[in-house]
């Protein structure tokens, strides 16, 4: 059997400043880390009112930077990112302001780039099989109804 190991607040928050330094993190996130090491609600709370108060932890910021790079790195669409962002328990403030990062022409481009590669990959001669599985993957992947079947409608005629 593992021994127990039981962190002092001021540890837990070295800990935890170091766990926010090294990339951004939501609150429910560095929450659930303290609630992992064993720690008691206050200690949670003084740990957390810490981390905000010396600028390691900002939901904003996070939303933010969680937006600008589940786009650019893994092209998901506003809805797929909203919902994330909803998981993890930000503001609807947060998420709309985090919106805002995503700049419209490169949202459009991007999606146009995403269709046309998926379409290129798919091995498919039925049109409307074809048409299907773009759908799939794009709404998978968080990208508006309306954008999506623009595009399909552009791309397979």
């Amino acid at each position: 059997m593992k021994p127990q190991i039981s962190y002092t607040v001021d540890e837990a928050t070295r800990k935890m400043e170091h766990y926010c330094a090294y990339q951004e993190r939501c609150h429910k996130e560095v929450i659930s880390k303290l609630t992992a090491m064993k720690m008691i609600p206050l200690a949670i709370d003084t740990i957390v009112a810490h981390l905000i108060e010396h600028n390691f932890l900002n939901e904003e910021r996070f939303a933010k930077e969680f937006a600008r790079g589940k786009f650019r790195v893994k092209k998901w669409g506003r809805k797929r990112i909203e919902r994330e962002l909803k998981l993890r328990e930000i503001s609807r403030f947060n998420i709309r302001t985090a919106m805002e990062e995503i700049p419209e022409n490169s949202y459009i481009n991007t999606l146009h780039e995403l269709a046309s590669r998926r379409l290129e990959s798919l091995r498919e001669p039925n049109k409307l099989k074809a048409k299907k599985k773009l759908a799939d993957y794009l709404l998978y992947r968080g990208w508006e109804s309306h954008l999506v079947y623009e595009k399909i409608n552009e791309l397979i005629d």
